[in-house]
């Protein structure tokens, strides 16, 4: 079986970036600043037949290319609860397309459809659990990022692998964005 999920992948120097705020905070596990994305649709496991199938969906999406703002940063859960703390990616009406028309492909491809509602980001940390007495501080520190506009001319087939380390991420397929 393939763990799979589809997403942009950030250039280098977003991530780099990205590292830098990625500290200072007791608790959290941080991710990789190699696995920086923007999930656009999880698929979870699927088999190699129905791994073929979502690529073809995929390289037949048609989608323009768009610029895309990191800005600021969140959680997910609350503060008294967090899970994961990310950079936020600015909602626009062409990457909203773009994660509809995956859907879609997906779809035809025999993916059943995703019930989350759609909050582009990029997760930092996980949030373990502990004191998180400087949470509120690290939010207040960096709630005013802001990095320059990311050109996205191409969207990915990630497969996750999971190990005792953490996720890792592979490229499986590419498809450009016109």
């Amino acid at each position: 079986m393939l763990r799979l999920f589809v997403g942009i992948d950030l250039p280098p120097e977003t991530k780099l970036a990205l590292s830098v705020i990625a500290q200072g905070l007791p608790g959290v596990k941080w991710v990789d600043p190699g696995n920086y994305h923007v999930t656009l649709r999880f698929i979870g496991e699927v088999d190699e037949a129905m791994a073929a199938d979502i690529d073809v969906a995929l390289a037949e999406l048609r989608a323009r290319r768009f610029p895309m703002l990191i800005a600021g940063v969140d959680l997910f859960g609350t503060v008294d609860k967090p899970r994961i703390l990310y950079a936020g990616v600015e909602r626009s009406a062409a990457l909203v397309e773009l994660r509809d028309k995956v859907g879609q492909a997906l779809g035809r491809a025999g993916v059943p459809p995703e019930g989350r509602h759609f909050t582009p980001h990029v997760t930092l940390a996980n949030i373990r659990a502990g004191h998180l007495t400087d949470l509120g501080h690290y939010l207040e520190g960096n709630n005013l990022l802001r990095l320059p506009e990311i050109a996205v001319d191409r969207f990915q087939l990630v497969r996750s692998y999971l190990t005792r380390a953490g996720s890792l991420y592979e490229a499986a397929a590419e498809y450009p964005l016109a």
